[in-house]
């Protein structure tokens, strides 16, 4: 299998799609290849140890790029070691980790880095303040989505791109939070992944 380019795949297919499919259940990973032409990734919040380089083999192998939610990936260490193996053997794009000291390590490993952030009352957006001083991922993801208007709040106090998800229901609540200047959204509801086709102009794409 020739490799090809996580970063730029990934980024070049944030501009063009602005969704990311979120798989919480393995019989969820094919609806996401058949829709791969709308999604600029996967979220892989599933499987084990066991499984997890043949479901990243074939996410690669269709050029999708995948990240592993290390929280919710069993047997899977993310300590020093753990994340040296994860980036040289299993090899997917990147991760997605509520922890600063993983995204420090996962980020001398060469993956990009996504951190989740939950805002639930005014003090979870001073714990993005203060991790971002102490590391910088490649992107936030800030959850969940249904208070848009938080969004730009976020974006008040750093370049990074933001991207958003959690209680989405319908297209139109998505297509909100791209226009509170999201640069993109994730869902784990497969009939959401269609809405990349409505979300042309939707906001202002921009990576920093």
């Amino acid at each position: 299998m020739k490799p090809f380019n996580h970063r730029e795949t990934f980024f070049s297919g944030l501009a063009a799609h602005r969704m990311i499919a979120s798989i919480k259940e393995p019989k969820h990973i094919e609806i996401a290849l058949k829709h791969r032409h709308q999604l600029s990734g996967v979220f892989l919040l599933t499987g084990h140890i066991g499984v997890l380089k043949g479901y990243v083999d074939l996410f690669n192998a269709h050029r999708l790029p995948v990240f592993l939610h290390l929280e919710k990936i069993g047997g899977l260490s993310t300590d020093l070691h753990g994340l040296d193996y994860l980036a040289k053997v299993i090899k997917p794009a990147g991760i997605i980790t509520t922890k600063t000291n993983v995204v420090k390590t996962a980020k001398k490993m060469g993956l990009i880095t996504i951190q989740r952030f939950f805002l639930i009352d005014t003090e979870g957006l001073d714990n993005i303040s203060k991790s971002l001083c102490q590391t910088e991922p490649d992107i936030i993801e800030v959850m969940p989505a249904r208070i848009p208007e938080m969004i730009g709040r976020v974006k008040a106090f750093t370049h990074l791109p933001v991207i958003t998800g959690g209680l989405l229901f319908e297209c139109d609540q998505a297509l909100e939070c791209l226009n509170h200047g999201a640069t993109a959204i994730t869902s784990s509801k497969p009939e959401l992944w269609t809405c990349a086709s409505a979300f042309q102009g939707a906001g202002a794409f921009m990576i920093s």
